[in-house]
Protein backbone atom coordinates (compact mmCIF):
# COMPACT_ATOMS: atom_id res chain seq x y z
CA UNK A 1 0.00 0.00 0.00
CA UNK A 2 1.36 3.39 -0.94
CA UNK A 3 2.07 5.86 1.83
CA UNK A 4 2.22 9.63 1.50
CA UNK A 5 4.51 11.90 3.44
CA UNK A 6 4.43 15.65 3.06
CA UNK A 7 7.91 16.96 3.71
CA UNK A 8 8.81 20.57 4.51
CA UNK A 9 10.63 22.96 2.28
CA UNK A 10 13.98 23.11 4.15
CA UNK A 11 14.50 24.58 6.60
CA UNK A 12 10.91 25.73 7.30
CA UNK A 13 8.10 23.34 8.25
CA UNK A 14 5.46 23.99 5.60
CA UNK A 15 3.22 21.88 3.39
CA UNK A 16 0.04 22.23 1.35
CA UNK A 17 -2.06 21.01 4.27
CA UNK A 18 -1.07 24.14 6.20
CA UNK A 19 -2.69 26.45 3.65
CA UNK A 20 -5.94 28.17 4.62
CA UNK A 21 -8.86 25.94 3.63
CA UNK A 22 -10.11 28.33 0.93
CA UNK A 23 -6.67 28.64 -0.64
CA UNK A 24 -6.20 24.88 -0.71
CA UNK A 25 -9.63 24.46 -2.31
CA UNK A 26 -8.78 27.11 -4.90
CA UNK A 27 -5.60 25.28 -5.84
CA UNK A 28 -7.56 22.08 -6.29
CA UNK A 29 -10.22 23.75 -8.45
CA UNK A 30 -7.59 25.38 -10.66
CA UNK A 31 -5.86 22.04 -11.12
CA UNK A 32 -9.13 20.27 -11.97
CA UNK A 33 -10.05 23.00 -14.43
CA UNK A 34 -6.74 22.78 -16.22
CA UNK A 35 -6.53 19.00 -16.25
CA UNK A 36 -10.17 18.36 -17.03
CA UNK A 37 -10.66 20.55 -20.08
CA UNK A 38 -9.82 19.92 -23.69
CA UNK A 39 -6.85 22.23 -23.51
CA UNK A 40 -3.36 20.77 -23.58
CA UNK A 41 -2.22 19.31 -20.30
CA UNK A 42 0.17 21.75 -18.63
CA UNK A 43 3.81 20.77 -18.35
CA UNK A 44 5.07 19.35 -15.09
CA UNK A 45 6.73 22.58 -13.96
CA UNK A 46 3.47 24.43 -14.53
CA UNK A 47 1.57 21.72 -12.62
CA UNK A 48 4.00 22.09 -9.73
CA UNK A 49 3.49 25.85 -9.75
CA UNK A 50 -0.31 25.54 -9.78
CA UNK A 51 -0.53 22.78 -7.17
CA UNK A 52 2.17 24.29 -4.97
CA UNK A 53 3.85 20.94 -4.35
CA UNK A 54 6.33 18.61 -6.05
CA UNK A 55 5.05 15.02 -6.05
CA UNK A 56 7.84 12.43 -5.99
CA UNK A 57 7.41 8.67 -6.32
CA UNK A 58 9.97 6.73 -4.30
CA UNK A 59 10.56 3.51 -2.38
CA UNK A 60 10.91 2.87 1.33
CA UNK A 61 14.48 1.71 0.96
CA UNK A 62 17.94 2.49 2.34
CA UNK A 63 19.00 3.61 -1.13
CA UNK A 64 16.04 5.98 -1.52
CA UNK A 65 13.81 7.15 1.34
CA UNK A 66 13.08 6.09 4.91
CA UNK A 67 12.27 7.47 8.36
CA UNK A 68 15.22 7.99 10.67
CA UNK A 69 15.33 9.08 14.28
CA UNK A 70 14.80 12.73 13.28
CA UNK A 71 12.34 12.24 10.41
CA UNK A 72 12.68 11.47 6.67
CA UNK A 73 16.14 10.53 5.43
CA UNK A 74 17.78 8.81 2.49
CA UNK A 75 19.80 9.86 -0.54
CA UNK A 76 16.74 10.42 -2.72
CA UNK A 77 15.01 12.35 0.05
CA UNK A 78 17.97 14.71 0.25
CA UNK A 79 18.22 15.17 -3.51
CA UNK A 80 14.49 15.64 -4.14
CA UNK A 81 13.95 17.92 -1.13
CA UNK A 82 16.74 20.18 -2.38
CA UNK A 83 15.23 20.25 -5.87
CA UNK A 84 11.81 21.17 -4.47
CA UNK A 85 13.46 23.91 -2.41
CA UNK A 86 15.01 25.25 -5.63
CA UNK A 87 11.53 25.28 -7.20
CA UNK A 88 10.16 27.09 -4.15
CA UNK A 89 7.62 24.44 -3.14
CA UNK A 90 7.37 21.64 -0.55
CA UNK A 91 7.79 18.03 -1.64
CA UNK A 92 5.33 15.19 -1.17
CA UNK A 93 6.72 11.66 -1.32
CA UNK A 94 4.62 8.69 -2.45
CA UNK A 95 6.25 5.46 -1.24
CA UNK A 96 5.76 2.40 -3.44
CA UNK A 97 6.99 -1.17 -3.17
CA UNK A 98 8.74 -1.76 -6.48
CA UNK A 99 10.65 0.16 -9.15
CA UNK A 100 7.92 -0.87 -11.61
CA UNK A 101 5.31 0.85 -9.44
CA UNK A 102 7.45 3.99 -9.31
CA UNK A 103 7.73 4.03 -13.11
CA UNK A 104 3.96 3.54 -13.46
CA UNK A 105 3.29 6.46 -11.09
CA UNK A 106 5.46 8.73 -13.23
CA UNK A 107 4.19 7.45 -16.58
CA UNK A 108 0.57 7.99 -15.50
CA UNK A 109 1.24 11.55 -14.35
CA UNK A 110 0.29 10.82 -10.74
CA UNK A 111 3.86 11.74 -9.74
CA UNK A 112 5.95 14.51 -11.23
CA UNK A 113 9.13 12.45 -11.07
CA UNK A 114 10.48 9.19 -9.68
CA UNK A 115 13.46 9.24 -7.31
CA UNK A 116 14.04 5.70 -6.07
CA UNK A 117 17.62 4.65 -6.76
CA UNK A 118 16.62 3.73 -10.31
CA UNK A 119 19.13 2.46 -12.82
CA UNK A 120 18.76 3.37 -16.48
CA UNK A 121 17.79 0.28 -18.51
CA UNK A 122 16.60 -0.06 -22.09
CA UNK A 123 13.37 -1.73 -20.92
CA UNK A 124 12.55 1.05 -18.50
CA UNK A 125 13.38 3.72 -21.10
CA UNK A 126 10.39 2.49 -23.07
CA UNK A 127 8.11 3.58 -20.20
CA UNK A 128 9.64 6.84 -18.96
CA UNK A 129 12.39 9.30 -19.75
CA UNK A 130 15.45 9.51 -17.53
CA UNK A 131 17.41 12.47 -16.27
CA UNK A 132 21.13 12.72 -16.63
CA UNK A 133 22.79 10.17 -14.29
CA UNK A 134 23.62 11.53 -10.85
CA UNK A 135 25.78 8.54 -9.86
CA UNK A 136 27.56 5.73 -11.66
CA UNK A 137 28.06 2.60 -9.54
CA UNK A 138 30.00 -0.58 -10.22
CA UNK A 139 28.22 -3.94 -10.09
CA UNK A 140 29.79 -6.65 -7.92
CA UNK A 141 29.39 -10.40 -7.74
CA UNK A 142 29.26 -11.02 -3.97
CA UNK A 143 30.04 -14.19 -2.00
CA UNK A 144 31.02 -15.23 1.54
CA UNK A 145 34.71 -14.97 2.29
CA UNK A 146 34.82 -18.48 3.81
CA UNK A 147 33.59 -20.06 0.57
CA UNK A 148 35.66 -20.62 -2.60
CA UNK A 149 35.82 -17.37 -4.56
CA UNK A 150 34.30 -17.46 -8.07
CA UNK A 151 36.76 -16.02 -10.56
CA UNK A 152 34.46 -15.21 -13.47
CA UNK A 153 30.86 -15.60 -14.61
CA UNK A 154 31.49 -18.61 -16.83
CA UNK A 155 33.18 -20.43 -13.93
CA UNK A 156 30.33 -20.40 -11.42
CA UNK A 157 29.70 -24.10 -11.99
CA UNK A 158 27.07 -25.37 -9.56
CA UNK A 159 27.14 -22.21 -7.43
CA UNK A 160 23.72 -20.57 -7.15
CA UNK A 161 23.34 -17.00 -8.39
CA UNK A 162 20.11 -15.14 -7.60
CA UNK A 163 19.06 -11.58 -8.47
CA UNK A 164 15.89 -9.55 -7.96
CA UNK A 165 13.34 -10.24 -10.69
CA UNK A 166 12.88 -7.38 -13.13
CA UNK A 167 15.76 -5.41 -11.62
CA UNK A 168 18.57 -3.56 -13.32
CA UNK A 169 20.89 -6.30 -12.02
CA UNK A 170 18.82 -8.92 -13.86
CA UNK A 171 18.97 -6.79 -17.02
CA UNK A 172 22.75 -6.56 -16.69
CA UNK A 173 23.07 -10.34 -16.39
CA UNK A 174 20.74 -10.87 -19.35
CA UNK A 175 23.00 -8.65 -21.45
CA UNK A 176 26.12 -10.50 -20.28
CA UNK A 177 24.53 -13.90 -20.87
CA UNK A 178 24.50 -13.21 -24.59
CA UNK A 179 28.28 -13.49 -24.54
CA UNK A 180 28.52 -16.06 -21.73
CA UNK A 181 26.30 -19.03 -22.72
CA UNK A 182 27.26 -20.96 -19.57
CA UNK A 183 25.87 -18.27 -17.28
CA UNK A 184 22.95 -19.50 -15.19
CA UNK A 185 21.03 -17.38 -12.72
CA UNK A 186 17.60 -17.17 -11.10
CA UNK A 187 15.36 -14.11 -10.86
CA UNK A 188 13.51 -13.99 -7.52
CA UNK A 189 10.25 -12.10 -6.87
CA UNK A 190 9.29 -10.38 -3.63
CA UNK A 191 12.79 -9.54 -2.39
CA UNK A 192 15.32 -6.77 -2.71
CA UNK A 193 19.09 -6.95 -3.08
CA UNK A 194 19.70 -6.57 0.67
CA UNK A 195 17.56 -9.68 1.22
CA UNK A 196 19.66 -11.63 -1.27
CA UNK A 197 22.87 -10.41 0.33
CA UNK A 198 21.51 -11.70 3.62
CA UNK A 199 20.87 -15.08 2.00
CA UNK A 200 24.45 -15.18 0.79
CA UNK A 201 25.55 -14.44 4.35
CA UNK A 202 23.38 -17.25 5.80
CA UNK A 203 24.58 -19.68 3.12
CA UNK A 204 21.15 -20.18 1.52
CA UNK A 205 22.62 -19.10 -1.82
CA UNK A 206 26.19 -18.81 -3.05
CA UNK A 207 26.25 -15.48 -4.87
CA UNK A 208 24.25 -12.44 -5.91
CA UNK A 209 24.82 -9.18 -7.75
CA UNK A 210 24.86 -5.88 -5.84
CA UNK A 211 25.88 -2.38 -6.75
CA UNK A 212 28.49 -0.51 -4.74
CA UNK A 213 25.91 1.33 -2.62
CA UNK A 214 24.03 -1.84 -1.66
CA UNK A 215 27.22 -3.72 -0.84
CA UNK A 216 28.48 -0.84 1.31
CA UNK A 217 25.25 -0.89 3.31
CA UNK A 218 25.30 -4.59 4.04
CA UNK A 219 28.97 -4.64 5.04
CA UNK A 220 27.94 -2.80 8.20
CA UNK A 221 26.23 -5.91 9.58
CA UNK A 222 27.56 -8.72 7.32
CA UNK A 223 31.34 -8.13 7.27
CA UNK A 224 31.86 -11.72 6.09
CA UNK A 225 30.65 -10.79 2.60
CA UNK A 226 33.26 -10.14 -0.05
CA UNK A 227 33.40 -9.00 -3.67
CA UNK A 228 34.38 -11.91 -5.90
CA UNK A 229 34.85 -9.67 -8.93
CA UNK A 230 33.32 -6.66 -10.68
CA UNK A 231 30.97 -7.09 -13.59
CA UNK A 232 32.10 -5.31 -16.76
CA UNK A 233 29.02 -3.12 -16.87
CA UNK A 234 27.94 -0.51 -14.34
CA UNK A 235 24.64 1.04 -13.27
CA UNK A 236 23.80 4.68 -13.92
CA UNK A 237 21.38 6.01 -11.33
CA UNK A 238 18.92 8.68 -12.47
CA UNK A 239 15.45 10.11 -11.92
CA UNK A 240 12.45 8.91 -13.89
CA UNK A 241 10.62 11.69 -15.73
CA UNK A 242 7.48 11.85 -17.90
CA UNK A 243 8.29 11.33 -21.56
CA UNK A 244 8.25 14.41 -23.78
CA UNK A 245 8.49 17.09 -21.08
CA UNK A 246 11.62 18.90 -22.24
CA UNK A 247 11.26 21.81 -19.82
CA UNK A 248 11.24 19.50 -16.80
CA UNK A 249 14.13 17.44 -18.16
CA UNK A 250 16.22 20.55 -18.71
CA UNK A 251 15.47 21.88 -15.21
CA UNK A 252 16.25 18.54 -13.56
CA UNK A 253 19.45 18.04 -15.55
CA UNK A 254 20.65 21.54 -14.69
CA UNK A 255 19.94 20.88 -11.01
CA UNK A 256 21.73 17.52 -10.98
CA UNK A 257 24.70 19.06 -12.78
CA UNK A 258 24.85 21.85 -10.19
CA UNK A 259 25.12 19.44 -7.25
CA UNK A 260 27.63 17.07 -8.85
CA UNK A 261 30.36 18.25 -6.48
CA UNK A 262 28.09 17.47 -3.50
CA UNK A 263 27.55 13.82 -4.41
CA UNK A 264 30.68 12.43 -2.69
CA UNK A 265 29.48 13.85 0.64
CA UNK A 266 26.00 12.38 0.06
CA UNK A 267 27.50 8.96 -0.68
CA UNK A 268 29.72 9.25 2.38
CA UNK A 269 26.73 10.05 4.57
CA UNK A 270 24.59 7.10 3.58
CA UNK A 271 26.95 4.38 2.40
CA UNK A 272 30.36 4.75 4.04
CA UNK A 273 31.21 2.68 7.10
CA UNK A 274 30.80 4.75 10.25
CA UNK A 275 34.03 4.59 12.24
CA UNK A 276 32.24 6.06 15.26
CA UNK A 277 30.98 2.54 15.83
CA UNK A 278 34.47 1.05 16.14
CA UNK A 279 35.41 0.35 19.74
CA UNK A 280 38.36 2.61 20.56
CA UNK A 281 39.73 0.34 23.26
CA UNK A 282 39.76 0.62 27.02
CA UNK A 283 43.33 1.89 27.07
CA UNK A 284 42.53 4.86 24.81
CA UNK A 285 39.38 5.63 26.78
CA UNK A 286 41.34 5.71 30.02
CA UNK A 287 43.80 8.17 28.47
CA UNK A 288 40.96 10.33 27.20
CA UNK A 289 39.30 10.18 30.61
CA UNK A 290 42.45 11.72 32.02
CA UNK A 291 43.00 14.30 29.29
CA UNK A 292 39.57 15.33 28.01
CA UNK A 293 36.94 14.33 30.55
CA UNK A 294 37.93 16.67 33.43
CA UNK A 295 36.87 19.75 31.44
CA UNK A 296 33.43 18.22 30.82
CA UNK A 297 32.77 16.19 33.94
CA UNK A 298 31.07 19.02 35.85
CA UNK A 299 28.61 19.51 32.96
CA UNK A 300 27.85 15.79 32.86
CA UNK A 301 27.33 15.68 36.64
CA UNK A 302 25.17 18.82 36.83
CA UNK A 303 22.97 17.65 33.98
CA UNK A 304 22.73 14.13 35.39
CA UNK A 305 21.42 15.50 38.71
CA UNK A 306 18.80 17.52 36.84
CA UNK A 307 17.47 14.49 34.97
CA UNK A 308 18.05 11.83 37.63
CA UNK A 309 20.62 10.11 35.45
CA UNK A 310 24.00 8.52 36.10
CA UNK A 311 26.53 11.02 34.75
CA UNK A 312 28.64 8.17 33.44
CA UNK A 313 25.85 7.12 31.06
CA UNK A 314 25.79 10.63 29.60
CA UNK A 315 29.59 10.66 29.43
CA UNK A 316 29.61 7.29 27.64
CA UNK A 317 27.15 8.65 25.05
CA UNK A 318 29.31 11.75 24.63
CA UNK A 319 32.39 9.61 24.08
CA UNK A 320 30.60 7.47 21.52
CA UNK A 321 29.35 10.52 19.68
CA UNK A 322 32.32 12.89 19.69
CA UNK A 323 35.17 11.43 21.74
CA UNK A 324 34.36 14.31 24.14
CA UNK A 325 35.22 16.94 21.56
CA UNK A 326 32.97 20.03 21.98
CA UNK A 327 33.95 21.27 18.52
CA UNK A 328 33.27 18.01 16.68
CA UNK A 329 31.38 18.41 13.40
CA UNK A 330 30.29 15.58 11.11
CA UNK A 331 29.99 15.78 7.29
CA UNK A 332 26.21 15.80 7.78
CA UNK A 333 26.23 18.88 10.03
CA UNK A 334 25.66 17.32 13.46
CA UNK A 335 27.96 18.87 16.03
CA UNK A 336 29.05 19.23 19.63
CA UNK A 337 29.82 16.82 22.45
CA UNK A 338 26.52 14.97 21.94
CA UNK A 339 26.49 15.48 18.15
CA UNK A 340 23.01 17.00 17.95
CA UNK A 341 21.33 17.82 14.65
CA UNK A 342 20.12 21.37 14.15
CA UNK A 343 16.51 20.14 14.18
CA UNK A 344 16.91 18.22 17.44
CA UNK A 345 18.69 21.14 19.09
CA UNK A 346 15.91 23.53 18.08
CA UNK A 347 13.23 21.14 19.36
CA UNK A 348 15.07 20.85 22.69
CA UNK A 349 15.65 24.60 23.03
CA UNK A 350 19.41 24.36 22.53
CA UNK A 351 20.80 27.54 20.99
CA UNK A 352 24.52 26.71 20.72
CA UNK A 353 25.42 23.10 19.99
CA UNK A 354 29.13 23.88 20.37
CA UNK A 355 28.61 24.93 23.99
CA UNK A 356 29.38 21.81 26.07
CA UNK A 357 26.83 22.52 28.78
CA UNK A 358 24.02 23.08 26.26
CA UNK A 359 24.98 20.09 24.13
CA UNK A 360 25.11 17.74 27.13
CA UNK A 361 21.80 19.06 28.42
CA UNK A 362 20.24 18.52 25.00
CA UNK A 363 21.48 14.94 24.86
CA UNK A 364 20.28 14.24 28.41
CA UNK A 365 16.86 15.74 27.67
CA UNK A 366 16.45 13.60 24.57
CA UNK A 367 17.55 10.44 26.42
CA UNK A 368 15.07 11.29 29.19
CA UNK A 369 12.27 11.55 26.61
CA UNK A 370 13.18 8.14 25.22
CA UNK A 371 13.40 6.58 28.70
CA UNK A 372 9.98 7.98 29.64
CA UNK A 373 8.53 6.45 26.45
CA UNK A 374 9.62 2.92 27.44
CA UNK A 375 6.74 1.05 29.16
CA UNK A 376 6.91 1.38 32.96
CA UNK A 377 6.95 -2.40 33.40
CA UNK A 378 10.40 -2.72 31.75
CA UNK A 379 13.00 -3.18 34.52
CA UNK A 380 16.55 -1.90 34.67
CA UNK A 381 19.03 -2.27 33.11
CA UNK A 382 16.97 -3.24 30.04
CA UNK A 383 15.08 0.04 30.30
CA UNK A 384 18.32 2.00 29.89
CA UNK A 385 19.60 -0.13 27.00
CA UNK A 386 16.26 0.17 25.15
CA UNK A 387 16.24 3.93 25.77
CA UNK A 388 19.75 4.18 24.32
CA UNK A 389 18.63 2.30 21.21
CA UNK A 390 15.68 4.69 20.84
CA UNK A 391 18.09 7.62 21.34
CA UNK A 392 20.01 6.41 18.29
CA UNK A 393 17.30 5.14 15.95
CA UNK A 394 14.09 6.80 17.16
CA UNK A 395 11.41 5.41 19.44
CA UNK A 396 9.13 4.38 16.58
CA UNK A 397 11.75 2.11 15.05
CA UNK A 398 12.55 0.64 18.47
CA UNK A 399 8.86 -0.21 18.82
CA UNK A 400 8.97 -1.94 15.43
CA UNK A 401 11.88 -4.09 16.64
CA UNK A 402 9.97 -4.92 19.84
CA UNK A 403 6.90 -5.91 17.81
CA UNK A 404 9.08 -8.06 15.57
CA UNK A 405 10.69 -9.73 18.58
CA UNK A 406 7.31 -10.46 20.15
CA UNK A 407 5.94 -11.89 16.89
CA UNK A 408 8.83 -14.37 16.92
CA UNK A 409 8.12 -15.50 20.47
CA UNK A 410 10.78 -13.35 22.13
CA UNK A 411 10.47 -10.88 25.02
CA UNK A 412 9.92 -7.29 23.77
CA UNK A 413 11.03 -6.00 27.18
CA UNK A 414 14.41 -7.77 27.02
CA UNK A 415 17.26 -5.81 25.47
CA UNK A 416 19.06 -8.97 24.34
CA UNK A 417 15.93 -10.26 22.57
CA UNK A 418 15.18 -6.90 20.94
CA UNK A 419 18.83 -6.45 19.94
CA UNK A 420 18.60 -9.66 17.91
CA UNK A 421 15.86 -8.15 15.76
CA UNK A 422 17.12 -4.60 15.28
CA UNK A 423 19.30 -5.48 12.23
CA UNK A 424 16.22 -7.01 10.55
CA UNK A 425 14.73 -3.52 10.21
CA UNK A 426 17.09 -3.11 7.25
CA UNK A 427 15.69 -6.14 5.37
CA UNK A 428 12.77 -5.63 3.02
CA UNK A 429 10.92 -8.81 3.92
CA UNK A 430 10.68 -7.50 7.48
CA UNK A 431 10.47 -3.71 7.19
CA UNK A 432 7.61 -3.78 4.70
CA UNK A 433 5.49 -5.40 7.42
CA UNK A 434 6.32 -2.75 9.99
CA UNK A 435 4.67 0.58 10.74
CA UNK A 436 7.73 2.82 10.30
CA UNK A 437 9.50 0.91 7.50
CA UNK A 438 13.23 0.72 6.90
CA UNK A 439 15.77 1.66 9.54
CA UNK A 440 19.51 1.19 10.05
CA UNK A 441 18.91 -1.13 12.97
CA UNK A 442 22.43 -2.50 13.10
CA UNK A 443 23.67 0.99 13.98
CA UNK A 444 21.41 1.15 17.03
CA UNK A 445 22.63 -2.26 18.21
CA UNK A 446 26.27 -1.20 17.85
CA UNK A 447 25.58 2.15 19.46
CA UNK A 448 24.25 0.48 22.60
CA UNK A 449 27.06 -2.09 22.62
CA UNK A 450 29.67 0.65 22.45
CA UNK A 451 28.05 2.87 25.06
CA UNK A 452 27.87 -0.11 27.41
CA UNK A 453 31.56 -0.84 26.79
CA UNK A 454 32.52 2.76 27.55
CA UNK A 455 30.26 2.76 30.60
CA UNK A 456 32.02 -0.34 31.96
CA UNK A 457 35.36 1.45 31.75
CA UNK A 458 33.99 4.67 33.28
CA UNK A 459 32.49 2.71 36.17
CA UNK A 460 35.95 1.27 36.78
CA UNK A 461 37.85 4.58 36.63
CA UNK A 462 35.04 6.58 38.36
CA UNK A 463 33.20 4.12 40.62
CA UNK A 464 30.90 6.67 42.29
CA UNK A 465 27.89 8.10 40.40
CA UNK A 466 26.97 11.71 40.98
CA UNK A 467 24.80 12.48 44.04
CA UNK A 468 21.11 12.34 43.17
CA UNK A 469 21.55 10.25 40.03
CA UNK A 470 19.17 7.42 39.36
Amino acid sequence: MAGRTSTPDPPRTWSARHLPRAAALALGLVAVALLGTCSARPGVLEQVRILGVLKVATRNSPTAYYYGAQGPEGPEFDLAARFAHELGVPVEFVTLRTPAAVLAEVASGRAHLGAAGLSITSAWEREVAFSRPYQRVRLHLVHRRDRPRPERLDALGTRTLEVVAGSAHAAALAELARGVPALRYTEVDGVDTLDLLDRVWTGEIDTTVADRNEFSLTRNFHPELRIAFNLPNASELAWALPRGDRALAARVDAYLASIESDMPALVQRYYAADDRFDYAGARQLVRDAEDRLPALRRHFEDTAREFGEDWRVLAAIGYQESRWNPLAVSPTGVRGVMMLTAETAEALGIEDRADPAQSIRGGASYLHQMRESIPARVPEPDRTWLALAAYNIGYGHLEDARVLAQSHGKDPDSWQDVREFLPLLAQERFYLQLKRGYARGWEAARFVDNVRSYLDVLEWVSPEPSPGSG
